[in-house]
């Protein structure tokens, strides 16, 4: 008899243990599976970020979106940045005279056309001051000391100011934590508004399961469960293939 309350003290003893670890785990792993979902999207939205600037200055380039990685990369790695240097702005008194930015730059542009014509400069700064102090139309229209230079940069410099090299660019399109696998990209370069306005979109995406997927799988079909229900695509992405919406990344 004192045999078998001891196995069962001891059974009990073991069920409660189990009990508690069960217990435990059921609190710990939500907590686990979400500060590590946390930290990794922090690693994926960088990524989204960057690829999103990508595209939009391939589109600025381009007028279109591209699905392809290797058109992708290939213009980050060789195609120039064009920037505008600017030197001087326009006045209330100009700007109400009916002169614009555009105007402005034509103007400068066609005095020196008509300088290089007739002399050669050592630099444009010295063609700037030339014409600043001798062009009839620069003068008549107060343009002295307004300058627009524009300058090619290296694309990787420009965008991404060292971050990246022509090495490590092509990680920009693969999901972190995913082992290699890539962003999804779609686009539709003919969406057309309402108004019948053309305006190409892109969408590039990372599910849930790309970058979760080596997680607690249970916490990880409740979490794409939850987003399916609220109508929420399950992952991270950036732009909407359907509508525009500035490229809005969907945690912004």
């Amino acid at each position: 008899m004192k045999a078998t309350r001891i196995i069962v003290v001891c059974a009990l003893a073991i069920a409660a243990v189990v009990m508690a670890v069960f217990c435990v785990k059921s609190v710990t792993t939500p907590i686990k599976f979400e500060n590590t979902r946390v930290e990794r999207e922090a690693a994926v939205i960088k990524h989204l970020v960057d690829l999103r600037t990508a595209e939009v200055e391939f589109q600025h380039q381009n007028g279109r979106f591209t699905t392809s990685y290797d058109t992708l990369l290939h213009f980050l790695k060789t195609a120039p940045k064009k920037e505008v240097l600017k030197e001087g702005s326009l006045t209330d008194k100009q700007l109400e005279a009916g002169l614009t930015e555009n105007k402005a730059v034509k103007i400068l542009n066609d005095a020196k056309k008509k300088a290089l014509r007739k002399n050669t400069f050592e630099d444009n700064d010295a063609l700037y001051e030339y014409i600043w102090a001798n062009d009839a139309d620069v003068k008549s229209n107060n343009l002295q000391g307004f300058r627009r230079d524009t300058i090619e940069l290296n694309m990787l410099q420009a965008l991404y100011k060292g971050e990246y090299d022509e090495n490590s660019i092509d990680g920009i399109v693969e999901i972190p934590f995913s082992e290699g696998k890539k962003f999804e990209i779609e686009v539709n370069n003919d969406y057309k508004t309402s108004q019948g306005i053309r305006v190409p979109i892109f969408e590039a995406r990372a599910p849930f399961e790309s970058y979760l997927g080596d997680l607690n799988e249970q916490e990880l079909v409740n979490l794409v469960d939850r987003e399916k229900k609220l109508e929420h695509y399950p992952g991270l992405k950036v732009g909407d293939i359907y509508a525009p919406n500035n490229n809005a990344g969907n945690w912004e």
